[in-house]
């Protein structure tokens, strides 16, 4: 299952850098020779600045320089282990942890090793005989470390129990950590010419509100703006998901199950290791969305009745979470009641003609001989940027005979027939 991390409402914290990328908090009776120990090693192995701490702990409070490598640290991962809670260090170092998630945004992953998650949040089992002595030495701490506990258990995390082996749980931790500490654009997205005239303003916006709506035209860029956005901010929440083509999937698969492919992603714990038929209309799955903080993106919505049957859970969404909805009516955005409203705009015509010139002759600049046809082109496309990648895959490698006539056919053509792969 993937694990997702937490960061406070503050975007810009995570991106401060920090002396390690990943603190490992563990009980070391239990684990430091054997899964730590491997987890540590792989970690290494990846270039992953990992904190560990060699000192066998003496006393109960953790000491100055542990509390500063925590802070140092842009991820937290917690191996609860059997014997976990019996240690008052692990769980004094689990408060810190968390104030630093609260305060700076760190990112908190869950690690449930031969350990029941629910035994973790409700302190069953052996956190429970560990908290009966707990209660009788240290009464004061007890209700801390309670709700530590159950908001930690609570995150997104890793249940070694589903996996075969503890290689392959290993590796994907491993994996998940690369990708929360190296955020960035997937390849396919790198070159996207003027993609960030409209990401910018957008991210600015969601820096200061919950539910953001992006309308514009079929073909503008609003699906490549979202998915942008969201690979590039994603690793910052505890539980995201991408909703791709809503229209479609509706008529394809209906509202149910568009639903519940969004609940699932977002709730893919220890719990549901397999995509369930339906977790709707459960009391304990709207208390789960409550605990966390999550990123949404809801693509292409064309009805009012798709975002009344996946509106209701907005308001179960945990504190920091973001959601994003695209359409091309921004009327439907209106009733929606979106917190605020972005126009995906046309590209400017010098990012026009370059993104034109990738498609068309894989350079910034057009083959000679072809200057004033690539001209015609661009002002046809009216800077929309499918048009402009669609006519420029498809002219590639054409003579300029070929593109005078293709272009004659576009006069009598719109844009939208251009995009739906008419007259060409």
């Amino acid at each position: 299952m993937d694990a997702a991390a937490s960061s406070s409402s503050s975007s810009s914290s995570a991106y401060f850098p920090r002396k390690y990328d990943i603190f490992l908090s563990f009980r070391g009776e239990d684990t430091r020779k054997t899964f730590t120990s491997h987890l540590h090693s792989a970690l290494c192995k990846s270039g992953i600045r990992t904190y560990i701490d060699y000192e066998l702990p003496r006393g109960d409070d953790i000491s100055q320089s542990l509390i500063q490598a925590i802070e140092d640290s842009s991820i937290s991962a917690v191996i609860f282990s059997k014997n976990y809670a019996c240690s008052e260090w692990c769980l004094n170092e689990l408060l810190k942890i968390l104030e630093c998630k609260e305060v700076q945004g760190q990112l908190v992953i869950p690690i449930f090793y031969q350990v029941d998650p629910s035994h973790v949040r409700h302190q069953k089992g052996t956190y429970q005989e560990a908290f009966e002595e707990h209660f009788a030495q240290n009464p004061g701490k007890v209700k801390q470390w309670k709700h530590a506990l159950f908001e930690t258990a609570n995150l997104a995390g890793w249940d070694s129990r589903i996996y075969r082996d503890e290689p392959e749980l290993i590796e994907n931790i491993v994996n998940d950590v690369q990708q929360k500490i190296n955020p960035s654009y997937p390849s396919s997205l790198m070159r996207l010419v003027g993609i960030d005239e409209n990401c910018n303003e957008v991210e600015r916006l969601l820096e200061k509100v919950p539910i953001i709506g992006i309308w514009g035209m079929g073909g503008i860029g609003k699906t490549t703006m979202a998915k942008a956005l969201f690979t590039k901010l994603s690793f910052k929440f505890e539980s995201s998901c991408f909703l791709e083509n809503v229209r479609e999937e509706v008529e394809k698969q209906g509202l149910t199950y568009v639903r519940n492919n969004l609940l699932f992603e977002l709730l893919k714990e220890e719990n549901f290791p397999h995509r369930p038929p339906n977790v709707a209309s459960n009391a304990s799955v709207m208390r789960r969305l409550s605990c966390k903080k999550v990123f949404i993106v809801l693509d292409d919505v064309s009805s009012w009745k798709q975002l009344e049957y996946l509106a209701p859970y907005y308001e179960y969404l945990g504190p920091g979470s973001k959601v994003i909805i695209t359409a091309r009516h921004k009327q439907l955005l209106v009733i929606a009641g979106v917190n605020a409203i972005h126009e995906a705009r046309p590209l400017s015509a010098h990012k026009s003609v370059e993104l034109f010139n990738l498609k068309a002759f894989r350079s910034y600049n057009p083959k000679i001989g072809y200057e004033s046809l690539s001209r015609r082109v661009v002002h046809y496309a009216k800077g929309i940027p499918l048009v402009l990648v669609v006519l420029g895959s498809f002219l590639r490698s054409k003579t300029p005979k070929e593109w005078d006539s293709a272009l004659s056919k576009l006069k009598k053509s719109p844009n939208e027939d251009i995009l739906q792969g008419k007259n060409m």
